[in-house]
């Protein structure tokens, strides 16, 4: 498809492949980013779950940290998953020493909220804008979104407590949608990049 979009996977730590084979299927040209000047090439960026700490210390040490701080501010539309969620969150609840954000999304998040490796569980997720049966969200040491700012959409909760978001251009979800084989999740994120686009093509 000449007019897909071309999304970037940040490629420092975590799932990347999956979030590759899920965006392709998804009907996007996915490639994975790591430097600065990738950062330039991309229409939308998926952040993948990992370890959050460790993902914003390698940005830094990729020298990819403030730049896509910028680009995210400018609109770049991005979707963070579990890590990538703590990564687009305005504010930690409670952050490990020398842990940075990007930003993007006015929310409160806490790590590790559903509890340790070895409590990871699935379960179905009703997601606004997401059409027919609920996702199956894979929650691996996932945290949870305390509290949104007016400018956010809660999407979704599971238990009473919010896991999936949108402010804008940016969307999080507290759990792995690119682990289930159901590519909607990341459908949803491709309209959005492609709507992003849309006004550059006129």
């Amino acid at each position: 498809m000449t007019d897909a979009p071309v999304i970037g996977v940040l490629a420092l730590q975590g799932d990347v492949r999956e979030h590759l084979i899920a965006l392709a299927a998804a009907d996007a040209v996915a490639r994975p980013v790591r430097r600065p000047e990738e950062l330039a090439e991309i229409d939308g960026l998926v952040i993948p779950g990992g370890e959050s700490t460790t993902i914003s210390k390698l940005a830094v040490l990729f020298g990819v940290l403030e730049p896509l701080r910028e680009r995210v501010r400018a609109g770049l539309p991005v979707y963070g998953t579990c890590a990538g969620l703590i990564l687009l969150a305005d504010k930690i609840l409670d952050p490990r020493s020398g842990q940075e954000t990007i930003g993007g999304i006015d929310m409160i998040v806490r790590r590790n909220a559903f509890g340790r490796q070895n409590e990871s569980f699935e379960a179905a997720v009703d997601i606004k804008g997401v059409d027919g049966d609920p996702v199956e969200g894979v929650f691996i040491r996932a945290p949870w979104v305390e509290s949104v700012g007016a400018r956010t959409e809660v999407l979704a909760e599971h238990e009473g407590h919010i896991v999936a978001v949108r402010q804008g251009n940016a969307l999080a979800t507290s759990f792995h949608p690119e682990l289930t084989g159901d590519h909607r999740v990341h459908s949803l994120f491709v309209d959005m990049v492609r709507a992003n686009r849309a006004p550059e093509s006129l």
